[in-house]
């Protein structure tokens, strides 16, 4: 009982272990005992690793944001590498949607890796003239819209069907529509929504950091 069944038990090894049972059921999440019991072990051999639930949740961000990074391709225009960041990060909360309102609630550890991740886009966005306001502004304003398209890729994309309803036929044209187009361009309806919002929303900064 003393020991994991898989591996050396480890804070990453819990926060994976975590993950996994938060993708398992999304309504519940997980209590201290189910970890335990997933990975073997006596809960009190949890608290060796992480201080509570919410060093779970700091090391599950921590897992998030590495792929996120390692996802994320540099590029030396602003607006590209802001671009690649939000498509890295949709993939990586569109995959865990369950962590979304857990870790958007969760303030910032001092020693997360995330801040490093924030540190570099700001340097990036203050390089190009954005102020040190609003360059955080920028990240934050992204990060938002990006976290809501990750509960948009994973929620059911016949959520929005109008059915037969004759009253409302310009909603049941478009909702139509764009299928129709999702289908030809081999994509999902949200990831159309997706991509027109992110082409809508840094065109509108690359419009404003031009007006000075």
């Amino acid at each position: 009982m003393g020991r994991p069944r898989v591996g050396v038990l480890s804070r990453r090894l819990i926060g994976e272990t975590a993950l996994r049972l938060l993708d398992d059921d999304r309504d519940t999440g997980f209590r201290m005992s189910d970890l335990a019991r997933a990975l073997g072990v006596r809960v009190s051999s949890l608290y060796n690793h992480v201080e509570n639930k919410t060093a779970v949740f700091a090391e599950i961000r921590e897992i998030l944001a590495e792929r996120i990074d390692a996802d994320a391709a540099p590029d030396p225009r602003w607006d590209h590498a802001l671009r690649n960041w939000a498509h890295a990060y949709r993939a990586a909360f569109a995959a865990h949607p369950s962590t979304v309102a857990y870790l958007s609630a969760l303030p910032l550890d001092a020693t997360s890796t995330v801040g490093r991740s924030y540190d570099h886009l700001a340097s990036q966005l203050q390089d190009a003239g954005w102020s040190a306001a609003e360059s955080m502004s920028v990240i934050v304003a992204v990060e938002s819209f990006v976290l809501g398209s990750a509960l948009d890729a994973s929620a059911p994309q016949d959520m929005l069907d109008p059915g037969d309803r004759a009253d409302v036929p310009t909603f049941a044209a478009a909702y139509h529509a764009r299928r129709e187009l999702a289908e030809v361009q081999g994509a999902t309806p949200a990831d159309l929504a997706f991509t027109l919002g992110l082409d809508a929303l840094l065109e509108g900064l690359r419009l404003r950091l031009g007006r000075g």
